[in-house]
């Protein structure tokens, strides 16, 4: 009779580009495979919810389409031919190629590219320790953070707010520009304990009618990019019946009575004319929310990702501030954590050794970079070799016409090391197996709660799978970089890294699994002034001065208007692209992760837009139909999927599909631009005027 296999339940960390950053339990079989995997209910805010995608990871790490050795480029550029090499002769290559740009046009030809595919801080960041080392081209990550986390802060000084448990508290919390129920699913728990322990009503504002949208007692519906002009609305209905806070607004903020007298000309019926939502219910609103002081505003990314999305969110940001929730437990806005921690990376990235002027190219533009366009390199030397780890720009970046043309150049030398066979690795000439997290230590935080928490090696990884550290450290020695941090192990990283931080030893992990960061009340409501030298939220923001990044100013920033508005600079509608087109995340799906799991393919079906039935109709176009969406950019085949939920002219395309899951091999981004976001950056994913028609 076999025995019973032994399974343990283990602690980790979802590692995935996500706010939740859920603390795990993981079911480890005989210590080699892993089963189901749970939320750990001992940490106060994972508290043991997380989304259905991550609680059936087994079926992602034991994929059998997981890369498991070397490959090697045998045909041409993305014909998918490749044969199996050792690792000496991948890292060889390599190492090869890179000293080859770098003798005949310099180390800034080398282009070392990455994201967030883990949140891990040794994993993701260790690549800048490289980069630095040999003064390779710099890399300025732009394509998620950028206009969220510059609107926030130019409102409040720094980037961190109320406890995000502190939802549950509340009696209203507004989730503005997130479909949570998809993406953050732990907001959704202290959201819904609220509405069940506090009769907390629950506001949604987004573009389309999703899942967390249902969840609401109060949904509006807006048009994408249009966030500012409701919130000087909202502003305006609370300045006119008395639901300003005027005593905070004398303490706390920097010039009020200017604030009154611009939202004094933007009301209702205005903010109506360009959001299409209902004057009645932008009355409501602010109703509730002035009458309402224990209102948590959830400030999510998506009414960022607009040209005009650094505006959106200061806007939005500065509702608290007029109605004074932010001295009050369950009040205030929130978008990230991610200043609490102070972390101090030099060990993993290397920055000791970062010479300032080296160029730093920015993630967003990569086709334009790698088209070879004098600009976007600043006027240096051509990209010639690059190194791709934890993302799939020849899926997920914009502008996706001039990526595919540059990355297939024939002189341009790419290694891309990955867990699967991405779009990105098949146009790669080296192609390196990589660990998932259960398969090696790494740190992480999350940007939406307040714990620093340690995942570690619970299996094995599968055939020749390396990490980034093992990679990035083989590479190193080939090339002759220097640095302390490529002589140390994962966990000695993460140890120095909590010390030099201030947080003690990677003991202190070990034994209690997590660190709790979050500020006392008083400092995360900045109940003793905001993070501005003169202590005051700021309703006219100092754009240059946003304590963001030292790269400098991008896009029209001079043009911002100097109080909160609508700014109108996004890719409007026009006689030739009459529809506006956003390009949501699904459920199912994390950017370009999780669509090789049979359970998210099962669960999305296919690549499809949704668009209204009345502008449906005066299309011809039915359900199902196959239609072609278009701008200047280029065009795309999907289906089409009735849906009443969207404002009239506004069409929606859930999840990154990879490009050959649509005719023609031309994906979602091939419509999304590229163009710089005003002030420091950011690709406008759901900023883009399209055309639309039946296809033949």
């Amino acid at each position: 009779m076999n025995a019973p296999a032994r399974i343990a339940r283990l602690p980790s960390v979802c590692p995935h580009d996500c706010p939740s950053a859920c603390a795990l339990d993981v079911e480890v079989v005989e210590g080699r495979t892993i089963g189901r995997v749970h939320g750990a209910r001992d940490q106060t805010y994972t508290a043991g919810v997380i989304c259905a995608k991550v609680a059936r990871y087994a079926e992602r790490i034991h994929h059998p389409n997981r890369l498991l050795h070397p490959l090697k480029r045998v045909g041409r550029k993305g014909g998918g031919d490749f044969a199996r090499i050792s690792w000496d002769e991948a890292l060889d290559t390599i190492s090869e190629k890179f000293l080859a740009a770098e003798r005949q046009f310099s180390a800034e030809s080398v282009w070392p590219y990455y994201c967030a595919g883990t949140m891990g801080r040794v994993m993701r960041d260790g690549i800048n320790r490289l980069r630095h080392a040999k003064k390779y081209s710099g890399f300025f990550s732009t394509i998620c953070i950028n206009p969220a986390w510059s609107g926030f802060i130019a409102g409040t000084g720094k980037m961190m707010g109320p406890d995000p448990r502190e939802m549950a508290k509340a009696d209203c919390v507004v989730i503005w520009g997130t479909n949570a129920v998809s993406t953050q699913v732990n907001v959704m728990t202290h959201a819904i304990r609220a509405r069940r322990e506090r009769g907390a009503k629950i506001v949604v504002v987004d573009v389309y009618r999703n899942d967390t949208m249902k969840q609401a007692d109060l949904a509006l519906c807006l048009r994408p990019g249009t966030d500012g002009a409701l919130a000087c609305a909202v502003m305006h209905v609370l300045f006119r019946d008395g639901h300003a806070d005027r005593t905070y607004l004398r303490k706390y903020t920097d010039v009020p009575d200017e604030l009154e007298a611009h939202v004094g000309t933007r009301d209702p019926a205005w903010a109506e004319a360009i959001t299409g939502v209902p004057r009645t219910e932008i009355e409501a609103f602010a109703r509730l929310v002035g009458t309402t002081k224990r209102t948590y505003f959830r400030l999510g990314y998506g009414f960022s990702r607009s040209r005009n999305g650094a505006v959106n969110m200061h806007a939005a940001s500065c509702i608290p501030a007029v109605t004074g929730a932010w001295q009050h437990e369950g009040g205030g806005a929130f978008h990230n954590n991610a200043a609490i921690y102070h972390w101090d990376q030099t060990i993993i990235e290397g920055t000791d050794v970062r010479d300032p002027a080296v160029r730093v190219l920015d993630q967003s533009r990569i086709g334009a970079i790698l088209c070879g366009e004098a600009e976007a390199l600043h006027g240096g030397p051509p990209v010639k070799a690059m190194l791709v780890q934890n993302t799939n720009p020849v899926s997920v970046a914009p502008d996706q016409t001039r990526v595919q043309q540059g990355i297939a150049r024939e002189d341009l030398f790419v290694a891309v090391h990955e867990q699967f066979m991405t779009e990105t690795a098949a146009m790669a000439d080296i192609v390196l197996p990589a660990t998932m997290f259960l398969e090696h230590d790494d740190i992480y935080s999350g940007g939406g709660h307040q714990y620093i928490m340690l995942g570690g090696k619970l299996i094995d990884p599968p055939g020749e799978c390396r990490s980034n550290h093992e990679v990035i450290c083989a590479i190193a020695k080939r090339v002759g970089a220097e640095h302390e941090g490529f002589r140390l192990t994962p966990r000695q990283l993460v140890d120095r890294t909590l010390r030099n931080s201030g947080w003690g030893g990677i003991e202190r992990l070990d034994e209690d699994k997590w660190i709790d960061c979050q500020p006392p009340f008083d400092e995360a409501h900045f109940i003793n002034g905001f993070a501005n030298p003169d202590g005051k939220f700021r309703f006219k923001p100092d754009w240059p001065n946003v304590r963001f990044t030292n790269v400098g100013m991008m896009g029209p920033w001079q043009a911002i208007p100097s109080l909160p508005d609508h700014w109108p600079v996004i890719e409007e509608a026009d006689a030739d692209h009459p529809f506006r087109l956003a390009t949501s995340p699904a459920r199912s799906f994390l950017n370009s992760s999780f669509n090789e799991t049979p359970s998210s393919l099962a669960r999305e079906g296919r690549p499809t837009v949704m668009i209204h039935p009345a502008d449906a109709a005066g299309l011809d176009i039915g359900e199902g139909d196959k239609v072609v969406l278009g701008n200047r950019r280029g065009e795309v085949k999907l289906n089409a999927r009735l849906f009443d939920g969207v404002r009239r002219g506004v069409v929606i395309s859930e999840g990154v599909w990879p490009n050959v899951a649509f005719e023609d091999g031309k994906g979602i981004n091939t419509l999304t631009g590229a163009d710089c976001i005003a002030p420091f950056g950011g690709a406008a994913f759901h900023d883009n005027h399209i055309w639309i028609r039946k296809a033949r």
